[in-house]
């Protein structure tokens, strides 16, 4: 595991979105797996920009989204579709058709997870799987005590995970209670992936999750076992792992 420690938010997303663009160029037709969250929202400005400046194409890249909410069209604006659509999709070149996003209106949900676990397949598997980490330790929508060997999945969403996403709803009623998520098998799959974590209140669960032992109630501790992982965060999220004597790279 590589970690790499920046000053700021503004620097992480930026050594994230340097590597996210070297996996582009090395493999120009790759299969990049795709977060949503306010944490990933700086790198994809990040290749936005780079994109605008002619300095890299997503032509040839396939994409595959962790996760959506059920039940949520996906023009509506909380919906993880349009969050990809308002800060990457339509600011780049890549194919409308190369982007993959979990059907949240879906009337079978058991067969949407079964597609889209062949999808995964038939692509050829994702060569770098972007993550963020939720406060109690979730990846995607992986909750603690999900089981480790699950693919994609319906979720019930926990009480703290629904706390956590009230904000970006009017209230807490609005906000879902059901997820359609990649299990934790189908990140574990990825060759390779790349955690971005910030701020003061990721500092506990991250050095739970990578200085613990692995369980199931911090889904994120199981990256401990992935053979490529690189974690990118700022100061504040790694200042307790560089107290415990973990290897960071400036």
């Amino acid at each position: 595991m590589r970690i790499y420690q920046s000053e700021n938010y503004q620097a992480m997303s930026r050594r994230a979105a340097n590597i996210i663009s070297a996996q582009v160029i090395y493999k120009p037709n790759c299969v990049l797996g795709l977060a949503t969250g306010g944490t990933p929202v700086g790198a994809y400005e990040q290749l936005v920009d780079w994109y605008k400046k002619g300095d890299l194409s997503f032509s040839e890249v396939r994409s595959v989204n962790l996760d959506e909410y059920f039940g949520l069209s996906p023009h509506h604006e909380q919906s993880y579709r349009y969050f990809m659509q308002t800060h990457l999709f339509d600011h780049i070149d890549i194919r409308p058709e190369n982007t993959h996003v979990l059907d949240g209106l879906t009337k079978d949900p058991i067969k949407e997870c079964s597609n889209y676990n062949k999808l995964i397949q038939n692509l050829g598997g994702i060569d770098l799987q972007l993550l963020g980490m939720g406060h109690n330790g979730h990846i995607a929508f992986n909750e603690p005590g999900d089981d480790f060997g699950l693919e994609t999945h319906l979720v019930d969403l926990t009480e703290s995970t629904i706390d956590a996403n009230q904000r970006f709803f009017d209230s807490r009623d609005e906000v879902p209670r059901h997820a359609l998520s990649m299990g934790i098998k189908n990140i574990m799959q990825a060759r390779r992936i790349l955690l971005v974590v910030s701020g003061e209140e990721k500092a506990d669960i991250l050095y739970q999750a990578f200085c613990g032992r692995v369980t199931k109630s911090i889904p994120a501790s199981i990256l401990q076992l992935h053979p490529d992982v690189t974690l990118v965060g700022d100061k504040a999220a790694l200042h307790k792992m560089v107290q415990a004597g973990e290897h960071v790279c400036g």
